[in-house]
């Protein structure tokens, strides 16, 4: 038997509040943990997330606006820095010690804008994951989305680290043959921060987006490695080569290669966010090709959803009814038990402190 697939909170740690150039257009209003909040960059280029709720009289920050000073609320014209700190309250010079909100360390790096929700002196910048495929637009041109799903955030993990799902919901995109994925090669590893996989299907019929992206005319050698880094980051690298290429020695070669990086951030219990990119690693000098897989990768994605909408579903009418294992989850249990030990850790920091 498996627990039931609802998680609670981990607040210590780093979650996707936005993309960066979600911010070039303005603030953006995302409920994270329960919390309503503003995530901005102000004018001196500095990204910052607040609470979205005004001192004075309550009012939502996210109907103001960014000015010169820092945000704007748009009832009185109160002030905040990304700090939560007031510094402007219109026709008084002194500003009350109580004016300010609550504000919450927030990193922009790589087209990402990483939010720590726990204890500020926890917040190691050196925990956020790294993501160079971001860096390199030439070699791998890439497209990036947001989607809320009414689900747990975990049930988000959970998928994608059992791909067996593939063969059964994706058929006419990245799918296959399900028998090919129930039989793949596994090598599963937990690591110091998740946990890590890779999979191997040899000679095997390549699917449909990947017939599209790198033309395969035969079977090939396909992979699929995902690491997932506590508490809702997951890099992944599929490919395939043309058999007798020996991937498995070299995959750096020319053939479909497609990067992503998929961050689930809860919103509430059982919503949450979607952040996802998709860097294409074939054709790079077509952005047509890009466009393409984009568009196969898309409604691969909502095909998902329509199963963890019902799924949600489903275990909240009984959340304590336990749940079946099977041999493929080897790769997702792990994922679990190391955020069970991370949400074990911060429950004894936080009876310790109290």
């Amino acid at each position: 038997m498996t627990d039931a697939t609802i998680e609670p909170f981990l607040r210590n740690g780093w979650y996707v509040a936005a993309w960066s150039d979600e911010l070039d257009k303005g603030m953006v209003a995302r409920t994270i943990m329960n919390e309503p909040l503003v995530v901005y960059r102000d004018q001196n280029g500095k990204a910052g997330a607040v609470e979205d709720r005004c001192c004075h009289r309550g009012a939502p920050l996210s109907v103001g606006k960014i000015v010169e000073n820092g945000l704007q609320c748009g009832y009185h014209g109160l002030v905040f820095d990304t700090n939560g700190k007031c510094v402007e309250i219109p026709g008084q010079d002194n500003i009350p010690p109580a004016a300010k909100i609550r504000a919450y360390k927030v990193v922009e790096r790589q087209r990402f804008c990483w939010i720590w929700m726990g204890d500020p002196a926890l917040a190691d910048e050196g925990k956020i994951v790294d993501y160079p495929w971001h860096d390199q637009p030439a070699k791998w041109p890439h497209r990036t989305a947001v989607m809320d799903i009414k689900c747990n955030y975990f049930m988000l993990v959970d998928n994608l680290m059992d791909l067996t799902h593939l063969g059964y919901v994706h058929t006419k995109t990245i799918g296959g043959n399900p028998k090919a994925h129930v039989n793949a090669q596994m090598d599963v590893t937990r690591t110091d921060q998740g946990a890590h996989y890779i999979r191997w299907m040899m000679d095997s019929k390549p699917p449909p987006t990947y017939v599209k992206g790198a033309g395969f005319a035969a079977n090939v050698d396909r992979w699929q490695e995902f690491e997932y880094f506590l508490p809702g980051s997951i890099v992944q690298w599929s490919g395939a080569l043309a058999v007798g290429k020996d991937a498995k020695a070299d995959r750096n070669q020319d053939g479909f290669h497609l990067r992503v990086f998929h961050g689930m951030t809860p919103q509430t219990e059982d919503t949450c966010y979607y952040f996802w990119s998709t860097a294409n690693g074939y054709r790079q000098n077509e952005p047509e090709a890009t466009q393409q897989m984009y568009d196969e990768i898309y409604p691969t994605f909502v095909e998902d959803i329509t199963i963890l909408e019902g799924q949600q579903a489903r275990v909240a009418r009984e959340p304590d009814r336990p749940l079946v294992g099977i041999k493929a989850d080897v790769a997702m249990t792990h994922a679990r038990r190391s955020f069970r030990a991370a949400l074990e850790k911060e429950q004894g920091l936080s009876r310790a402190a109290e």
